[in-house]
């Protein structure tokens, strides 16, 4: 679609949004929302008609880009034949949802509790997890998030958690592994693997594995960088959970759904949680959905014995037929294959190129089309471009390459130090470099802050 300007439209779609809605993790006075016109594919466009290569995924879950016509199709049908109804009851959307999830999971994670996105799955993967141990604290590390509910913020590692943590939520954070910035002295990934689980392993001793309901973990962290666990550490914690009969829960919210190149980042370990979580990409973010995929053992637990949760639009069919045909699509097109193929022959080597050239470039790490660039002042030291949490004129450097990337006509998604690279995993090659090629230009901004 060729965007066509209409600056008065957008103009009262600016005025209603500042007068009327109130943004999520936004000081209201200090915000700037750019009013979007429309959306297809890799691209979005604002009322000015400057379009934009959406480099976030929306918030990392269009996996298949905007109107994607099978979706919108199955949306409107589901809509004419049954817009709404009950989670108590057997509806055809809803089954056949769960049927090719439950295809997809892991091991024997074959029951699907169906909820409104991904925080909401992690309130109840961990009511779960404390309801089937009898156990009341949980373990989650900090360069993580899980979502903005109480529970689910309260077990999110970054900074985003301090406003809202009362120190009485049950949760303890530990360190996972994260060679570029070790908290464990580490030179290799083998010794960071090694050590991170002796950390883990050590934290359950004082914390009393008696006491430990679960363990929570992104599968691969997103928004806390994009770091791919160091082979074996995840098989470890398997261990470890096995070793003191704790859950291990991996949040497959944002890395689900081919965004790692495989239908869930537990496929690139072969490891099997005892509960996975997931949303956006399920069906690509186009009607809130998410859910909890549930393993044997736990579902047994509850099997004469009521869980005490639900919400009243848990498995909404509007929402699940987005996921049937999400999934149908993404399996007739070879999505997940094209995630894994363009990001091993084109993300990767452009991106190291990139770091060659850019001195701000301290580290390239991801999977897939899961990438992120950690921006440092120095290469040498690895003082990161911003303080941590940096704001205001703290966080200049960081503002001006991404004023420099929307300028290129590329949407980056900047998060502290880093900029991460999460486009729709259907992009095309061309739309690829494309994007490549901008943040190419905007680095070179980055590059003015360093040392």
């Amino acid at each position: 679609m060729t965007p066509q300007p209409n600056p008065q439209a957008g103009a009262a779609v600016k005025a209603a949004d500042r007068a009327h809605v109130f943004h999520s993790w936004s000081a209201q006075e200090l915000i700037d929302p750019l009013a979007v016109a429309g959306a297809e594919g890799s691209y979005f466009w604002d009322y000015d008609g400057r379009r934009y290569l959406d480099f976030t995924s929306g918030l990392v879950y269009t996996n298949i880009g905007y109107q994607h016509p099978k979706v919108v199709a199955a949306i409107q049908e589901q809509a004419a034949t049954l817009t709404t109804f009950a989670p108590a009851f057997a509806i055809e959307s809803r089954s056949e949802a769960a049927r090719l999830i439950a295809e997809r999971t892991p091991g024997d994670l074959d029951k699907i509790f169906f909820t409104n996105g991904g925080a909401d799955a992690i309130e109840h993967a961990v009511r779960m997890a404390r309801l089937h141990t009898g156990r009341p604290k949980v373990l989650s590390a900090y360069r993580s998030y899980h979502g903005g509910t109480q529970q689910a913020i309260n077990l999110t590692g970054d900074p985003r958690r301090w406003a809202s943590d009362g120190a009485a939520a049950g949760v303890v954070h530990f360190w996972a592994p994260f060679l570029y910035r070790s908290r464990f002295y580490a030179e290799t990934e083998a010794q960071e693997c090694e050590r991170a689980l002796e950390h883990l392993e050590t934290t359950i001793a004082f914390e009393g594995p008696a006491t430990i309901a679960a363990i929570v973990l992104e599968t691969v962290p997103g928004t806390a960088g994009i770091m791919v666990p160091p082979p074996g550490y995840l098989a470890g914690v398997r261990e470890i959970c096995d070793k003191y009969g704790i859950v291990f829960v991996l949040d497959e919210v944002m890395a689900g759904f081919g965004r790692t190149g495989e239908w869930f980042a537990a496929d690139l370990s072969g490891v099997v949680p005892d509960l996975m979580t997931f949303a956006k990409g399920v069906n690509s973010g186009y009607v809130p959905l998410g859910g909890v995929a549930i393993s044997g053992a736990i579902a047994d637990t509850f099997g004469k014995r009521a869980y005490p949760g639900g919400l009243t639009y848990s498995g909404h069919p509007l929402a699940c037929a987005a996921a049937v045909a999400t999934i149908n699509v993404m399996a007739e097109e070879g999505v997940v294959e094209n995630a894994k193929h363009l990001g091993t022959t084109v993300v990767e080597p452009a991106l190291r190129a990139l770091a060659e050239r850019h001195p701000s470039v301290g580290e390239v790490r991801g999977v897939g089309m899961f990438w992120a660039l950690e921006l440092v002042k120095d290469r040498e030291t690895r003082e990161p471009l911003v303080p941590y949490n940096a704001a205001g004129e703290a966080n200049a450097a960081m503002a001006a390459f991404g004023a420099a990337a929307r300028q290129q006509g590329l949407w980056p998604f900047v998060n502290m130090n880093r900029t991460h690279v999460v486009p729709p995993l259907n992009v095309s090659e061309a739309e690829l470099k494309e994007g490549l090629a901008a943040l190419d230009t905007a680095l070179s901004v980055a590059d003015e802050f360093t040392s």
